[in-house]
């Protein structure tokens, strides 16, 4: 299991907030799960929001008034029978705090208060919502995550991005339908972490290189591309005539077994594989090295993938990053894949 400490430096690098004033201690933190340090970075985040004034935006509401405001809902007022009152149903825009993300917030807020958490932070969770008693709260099951983010609302990413770990990777129900606080978070929720982390950390870190996580696009005969996918790479790391396409691989089992013999997953492999070669036809006769890698975080099996070939002219690797060490190693592991196939 990685260490809770490794998990907080990952979304440091994926939410470079983390990294200001107010958020630092929590490097240095021991917290007892991961639970303890969303929670921890929620209230942090929540305490900076309130400072600021949480966030409002504008919000359709429709009810009976007795002075007009808005549009009037006739066929509303006629059936309601709210003439009978003197009153109208009036439909309006309404500038209030009750905004879709600081629902979500408060939900995840109280959802920590009843996990196990130590007392002080379901204190200190108790003391902001104070500040929510005019936001609704949400269906876990139902929230919408696919925000939509702009320089006024910034700010919420980071922590819509917290309590969805808490609600989708760290919540459990038992058979009883009892919900409790897991110690981890789930294969899929850290898969997105993983890669996020990777593509940050060489960003901030190697400034000589071009990062990102570019669409790699169909070399075709015609111009048909009609149900083809698109092939989005995880990491891609450009520094002049070197490319490196980076598959980031976060899973329980890092490979299949078939007859006491351990392979890397086909279906990997072949991606990667497609990936490079597409790729490397763009540059046609243009010097170029593409490379590829499948780089999977390590498990605690006994046989860890570690191999280099040579397909049709290009280099395709297969590595695991061991993020079980002390940072420092991790990062010395990542900047050693730049060495190696970089430089």
């Amino acid at each position: 299991m990685i260490p809770i400490q490794n998990i907080y430096y990952m979304l440091s690098y994926a939410f470079r907030v983390l990294n200001e004033q107010g958020y630092k201690k929590f490097a240095t933190e021991e917290f007892n799960n991961v639970a303890e340090l969303c929670a921890a970075i929620l209230s942090q985040g929540v305490s900076n929001l309130v400072k600021r004034g949480l966030g409002s935006e504008y919000i359709e509401k429709t009810e009976p008034l007795s002075s007009v405001r808005g549009k009037i809902d006739v066929s509303a007022s006629i059936k309601d029978k709210t003439l009978l009152k003197k009153q109208l149903v009036c439909t309006y825009d309404d500038f209030s705090v009750n905004s879709y993300m600081n629902r979500i917030i408060k939900t995840t807020m109280m959802m920590l208060i009843k996990a196990d958490i130590s007392s002080e932070r379901k204190k200190r969770l108790r003391k902001l919502l104070v500040y929510f008693g005019e936001v609704d709260t949400l269906d876990i099951y139902t929230i919408n995550w696919q925000q939509q983010y702009n320089r006024n609302n910034q700010t919420y990413r980071m922590l819509i991005y917290i309590c969805y770990l808490v609600i989708n990777g760290l919540i459990h129900s038992d058979k009883n339908g009892n919900t409790k606080m897991m110690d981890f978070i789930d294969e899929q929720k850290m898969h997105r972490l993983y890669e996020k982390f990777i593509l940050e950390y060489y960003r901030k870190e190697h400034k000589e290189l071009k990062t990102s996580s570019a669409q790699i696009d169909w070399v075709l005969d015609d111009e048909n591309n009609n149900m083809l996918p698109i092939m989005q790479s995880d990491i891609t790391l450009e520094k002049d005539n070197r490319i490196l396409i980076i598959d980031a691989k976060y899973y329980s089992h890092t490979t299949q077994t078939q007859f006491n013999r351990h392979t890397v997953y086909s279906a990997n492999l072949y991606q990667i594989f497609t990936y490079v070669k597409n790729k490397q036809a763009v540059f046609d006769e243009i010097e170029h090295r593409v490379s590829g890698m499948l780089l999977y975080a390590k498990t605690d099996e006994m046989i860890q993938p570690d191999e280099s070939y040579f397909m049709s002219g290009n280099n395709i690797i297969i590595k695991t990053l061991d993020l079980n060490l002390e940072f420092t190693k991790i990062a010395e592991q990542l900047d050693n894949i730049v060495k190696e196939y970089l430089v």
